[in-house]
């Protein structure tokens, strides 16, 4: 298999493809993509406005037009981007549950009291559809992370120095039959499989809390061995990409390697890398590969989809 690279960024020409159509709001939460997408966007002449959630988002977003906002700040959110014209948004970047000691109910959140409520029934997918819902029916346009910007795509085929071994493919196979059944029931995005053997699911604890645990039964001795087993990552089926699309980075290489994982596999074009070069150079300095594998969000077989397969 190939080592291949995301293509060169062309920030406007993207931001133009995803009809973003002037300046482009982002709802910052944790992680380098929200600055990155910022610029991005300033590259391309395209003005933009952070709203950047307090005790989330990096302090890096105050390089740019922002605006800090707390949990509950809806009408805030709502007045920052009438401000500064936004009608286009991304939602990216990782939240915690918030403490209700840092909910900040403003006139906004009263107004919208009844979709707050809604909130609190379903699981994870039930609750970012109704967002990403509230937002389009207020007039804003909301884009994927990847819609905008496509390099931020993981793509078909090997980023690595090194490329999954025969053991590894097997791994990966059994892994993504788990990552589906997971996805039906709304649980999680990863799994980890060694040998053949399934060693850890993705929760509410998220991939990095999953990473660990498999780090603490290699040090109990309790693992596959060293240098052996796939983690593999994947959108749930019918899950809104948009602003809950799998992301991988260097911390999460970090992880796989000290969990004693051979490499990771992902859904091509399904999945996020943030700081693509490091995490590829991190992945190369353990020794680690990652893979695209082709995506069907169907099993393969049903409706005559493909399934995923490695190239051979």
């Amino acid at each position: 298999m190939s080592q291949r690279q995301p293509a060169d960024s062309k920030p406007f020409d993207a931001l133009r493809t995803a009809k973003v159509m002037g300046p482009l709001g982002i709802i910052a939460g944790r992680g380098s993509l929200p600055v990155f997408i910022a610029d991005a966007a300033a590259a391309g002449n395209v003005p933009v406005h952070i709203i950047g959630i307090r005790g989330e988002a990096n302090d890096e977003i105050e390089r740019f037009p922002h605006t800090w906002i707390r949990w509950g700040e809806i009408g805030k959110i709502f007045g920052a981007l009438e401000k500064n014209g936004c009608k286009d948004l991304v939602i990216i970047g990782g939240v915690s549950r918030p403490d209700f000691k840092n909910i900040r109910v403003d006139v906004g959140a009263l107004k919208a009291l009844p979709f707050l409520l809604s909130l609190r029934k379903g699981g994870d997918d039930h609750v970012l559809s109704r967002v990403v819902r509230f937002f389009e029916q207020r007039g804003y346009r909301v884009h994927g992370a990847g819609d905008v910007l496509p390099e931020l795509l993981i793509p078909e085929g090997t980023l690595t120095q090194r490329a999954p071994s025969a053991d590894d493919e097997t791994d990966m196979a059994l892994a993504f039959k788990v990552v589906r059944a997971l996805g039906q029931l709304d649980i999680g995005q990863a799994a980890v499989v060694a040998s053949g053997h399934v060693l850890a699911v993705e929760a509410a604890e998220g991939t990095d809390a999953m990473l660990d645990r498999c780090a603490e039964l290699k040090r109990r001795g309790r693992s596959h061995g060293t240098a052996s087993g796939v983690l593999v990552k994947a959108p749930k089926p019918g899950q809104e990409e948009r602003v809950d699309m799998p992301t991988i980075g260097p911390e999460t290489i970090i992880r796989a390697a000290e969990a004693g994982l051979s490499g990771i596999a992902v859904a091509a074009q399904h999945v996020l890398i943030a700081e693509c070069k490091r995490t590829i150079d991190t992945a190369n300095e353990r020794k680690l590969f990652l893979y695209g594998t082709p995506w069907a969000e169907q099993e393969p077989g049903n409706a005559g989809e493909t399934g995923n397969k490695l190239d051979a």
